[in-house]
């Protein structure tokens, strides 16, 4: 049914395309978690060294986030199902090639085809996507789809937890290339179709077409941009290091691979269910404001690794950390959909997903690093803790920027740089 002027372009095919978005998602970052939950396992055949299989989960994540922008300018020409299709071939064919073994094809298949051309054609390309199909709830759309790879994370770890026990984790990798591409080719074949932002605007409606003003950020916009992506990189440090070490860091504790994978399963649905209240949150106080309070949620819960290393507290500092770091991600895309041109959206997405992923991606590899190098984790969750500071201080002053740019002068009633 085509909306009438005056009403929303959501319809229930919006929140239809949504919740199948947060399938394709869930499917596409299952992948990376065998390695994770493996990791020890991986670890083995190269002497023990954790850098090389934490290197291989961190240029999945490089690889999508630079493979992003680009793959957003495609989905913008041939339409995302395609770049969808695409990106499932390709992260079975990853998958593949990393059971020949680490480090080279390990890092091959998870930097190159899983990342860089596998999930560069879902990640980013699906937060474009989704928000074209809301303009009053975007940011709980955002909000539910950017939850696939918490889910992902709190369904796959028990499930691939035994079946690297009983069947390795080669086996485990070549088994869910054939189910994820059994799940996304027919979904993006049948799901994906061109969001009504697109095709109402074509035909000139009104509810398509309505522009926002330009809003005062109090900074030059790019300068406002590149602070905006620098602080992607700093919160994503330390988000990524429990994530991708909290399996390893419990078997180093004298907890089994069961107990590690519930923890992380606890984390990432933690995660998943508060994503969703976040989402709600910040379409009533906004993108960066949301940002800014899960920053310091995230820094205080992550402290927490460095305090306790009992089985209960442990569990409890999870529950925490997944509460906070949840809020962050969606934030970003939907800062740049609330203070940046719309036309300009599918290459602002990418670029700030793409500085996120460099953070997940070098937060992961680092704490293997440091691991390797001290022999435990407590110097990597101290960096991470660093890390959050600086990102919440960087947050902290674009917000005062852009409160200062939007508070009406006392002599015109006007933003003080509504004509910068």
């Amino acid at each position: 049914m085509t909306p009438s002027p005056l009403q929303s372009i959501e319809t229930r095919a919006s929140w239809v395309t949504a919740s199948v978005a947060l399938w394709l998602m869930t499917m596409a970052f299952g992948a990376n978690w065998i390695t994770s939950v493996a990791l020890t396992t991986i670890a083995a055949e190269v002497n023990g060294a954790r850098s090389v299989p934490a290197l291989a989960m961190s240029l999945t994540w490089l690889g999508a986030a630079v493979g992003g922008i680009l793959m957003g300018r495609i989905a913008n020409r041939i339409g995302i199902r395609w770049t969808v299709i695409g990106g499932s071939l390709m992260i079975a064919i990853g998958l593949t090639i990393s059971t020949i073994g680490p480090p080279w094809p390990l890092w091959i298949g998870h930097g190159l085809f899983m990342g860089l051309i596998g999930l560069s054609g879902i990640n980013a390309p699906m937060y474009i996507y989704t928000s074209q199909w809301f303009d009053r709830r975007r940011g709980s759309a955002l909000a539910l789809i950017s939850s696939g790879s918490y889910f992902a994370g709190a369904l796959w770890p028990p499930i691939f937890e035994r079946a690297v026990a009983y069947i390795g984790w080669r086996h485990t990798m070549l088994t869910y290339a054939v189910l994820e591409m059994a799940v996304i080719i027919p979904l993006a074949l049948i799901f994906l179709k061109p969001p009504p932002e697109i095709t109402l605007a074509a035909a000139g409606h009104p509810a398509a077409t309505r522009v926002a003003p330009a809003r005062p950020l109090g900074l030059p916009r790019n300068v406002f941009f590149v602070l905006l992506c620098l602080a992607g990189i700093l919160c994503c440090i330390p988000m990524a290091m429990p994530q991708q070490h909290l399996v390893a860091f419990c078997s180093d504790v004298g907890f089994s691979l069961a107990t590690g994978a519930a923890m992380l399963s606890v984390l990432l649905g933690t995660a998943f269910l508060s994503r969703q209240i976040w989402g709600v949150i910040s379409d009533r106080i906004g993108g960066l404001m949301t940002l800014l309070i899960g920053s310091g949620a995230q820094a205080i819960a992550l402290s927490g690794f460095l305090v306790t290393q009992d089985e209960f507290g442990l569990f409890a500092v999870a529950f925490a950390f997944g509460l906070g770091f949840s809020a962050i991600i969606p934030a970003y895309a939907l800062a740049v959909r609330e203070l940046f041109p719309a036309p300009e959206a599918f290459w602002r997405i990418p670029t700030v997903l793409m500085c996120t992923g460099i953070g997940m991606a070098s937060g992961g590899w680092l704490a293997g690093f440091l691991y390797d190098r001290f022999g435990y984790y407590l110097p990597a969750f101290g960096f991470g803790v660093f890390s959050n500071v600086l990102n919440f201080m960087i947050l902290g002053f674009l917000l005062w920027c852009l409160s200062r740019a939007q508070t009406p002068t006392a002599a015109t009633g006007t933003p003080a740089n509504a004509t910068a």
